[in-house]
Parts: structure tokens; sequence; C-alpha cells
């Protein structure tokens, strides 16, 4: 402990004259985080229904999707659209590369919540509502899919905060987010630990406000639920 130099572990004037430039980023963090949110989560109520469904064609290949892409890296994916799908003529930008490996990843992943909110309510809401002769698109939309997305909110706002984090692997193809431009200014200065603890308590900030909104929507959600 005697031989570490703690004056180089975080330089506040560099932090604070840096904060600007590191949030430049921004934009692309949330842009790229949000999206990717809206289209896993489409993907992933797909890939639910297909879980539930009662025929193995539709079964099986929602089953192995899920596995795969819950048993291999996100980065994998990112390298082989950027640098690899070049290759066999197809060319995506760095951001349109995140988008698409971070939705595919972060479908499988909301699939599985998807389904076991939807599986969690009772099975004599469906009896009841086709006993009434409704359809099932309307059971679906109006008995179920309210009182699932209840149970769903919290494990779904986790699978947003690990977008937000996991954004940062988007600097290793090129996407000037946060932790690239931090990358970018420790390298410049040769100061890396300011910059990494710096844009660790960005993270850190931009999670905890995400977090209080997902608080007030449970609320809301609650109340709708008990009218």
């Amino acid at each position: 402990m005697a031989g570490i130099q703690w004056q180089y572990i975080f330089n506040p004037s560099l932090a604070l004259d840096s904060i600007p430039f590191v949030l430049k980023g921004l934009g692309f963090t949330l842009g790229i985080s949000l999206t990717s949110m809206i289209i896993g989560t489409l993907l992933g109520f797909f890939l639910a229904l297909m879980r539930m469904s009662r025929f193995k064609l539709l079964q099986w290949p929602a089953r192995i999707y899920i596995s795969f892409m819950r048993g291999t890296p996100t980065l994998v994916f990112l390298f082989l659209l950027y640098f690899g799908f070049p290759f066999i003529g197809i060319q995506f930008t760095a951001v349109t590369s995140a988008i698409i490996g971070f939705s595919l990843s972060s479908a499988a992943y909301s699939s599985e919540i998807i389904r076991s909110s939807l599986s969690s309510v009772n099975h004599g809401q469906w009896e009841a509502a086709y006993a009434l002769g409704l359809k099932w698109s309307f059971i679906m939309r109006k008995v179920i899919v309210p009182q699932a997305l209840r149970i769903a909110i919290p494990p779904m706002s986790n699978v947003l905060l690990d977008l937000i984090k996991g954004s940062s692997l988007a600097a290793m193809i090129t996407v000037p987010e946060m932790f690239q431009n931090a990358k970018i200014v420790g390298g410049r200065e040769f100061d890396y630990m300011t910059m990494y603890i710096l844009v660790a308590l960005i993270y850190w900030a931009i999670c905890s406000i995400f977090s209080i909104f997902q608080n007030r929507i449970e609320k809301k959600v609650s109340l709708y639920i008990e009218r």
C-alpha cells in the first residue's frame, strides 16, 4: 500500500474540465440503449409467444435463439456486424451495428421476462374470458398484458439499465459514446484512472435517474391495476 501513488488515482480538475466532452457522447449512449430496448422488447414479446406456443415448429426455434443469444457475448455480435459483415458485402455503420447487436441480445432476455410474466397471470383469467366469448387478441390486450405488465416492469427495467451500461461496448466499434470519449481524454492526458472513475460516476448517475422513473412507473401501474 505504501507504494501506491494516491495522487494519480483521481484528478478533480481534469474530471471537471472533461465532463462536457464526455457528455457529448450521452446522446449516443441513450439513443442506442433506448432504441435497442424498444426493438428488443418487441422482438422479445413475439419470442415469448413462440416459446409458449403448443407448436414445436414455433417453440423450438425460439428456444434455440434464446439459448444461443444468452450464451454468447454481445461484443462478439458487435464485431461480427461491424467488422465481419463487410467481408460478405454487407456494410453497417457503427451506430446501426450497435443497435442491431444490442437489440438481438436484449430480445433474448426480455422474452424470458415477458414469458414468465404472462405465465404468472392466473389461468382462471383465461378461462373466464373465454367463457365470455372474448377473442384471444382482446383477452391478451385487455386482460392478460395489463396484469403481466406490473410483474414485468422491475426486471425489464434491469434490462434497460444493463443496456445503458453495456452500451459502453459500442466504443469497441468506434461509436463516439461516453466511454469512447473518456478513453480519448485518458489517452491524451495520460490519466486513464481519472477518466474511468469519472465515466463510472456518470453511468451511476444516469442509472439512478432511470431507477427513480422505474419506481414512479411501478406505482402508477399498481394504481391502474387496482382500479
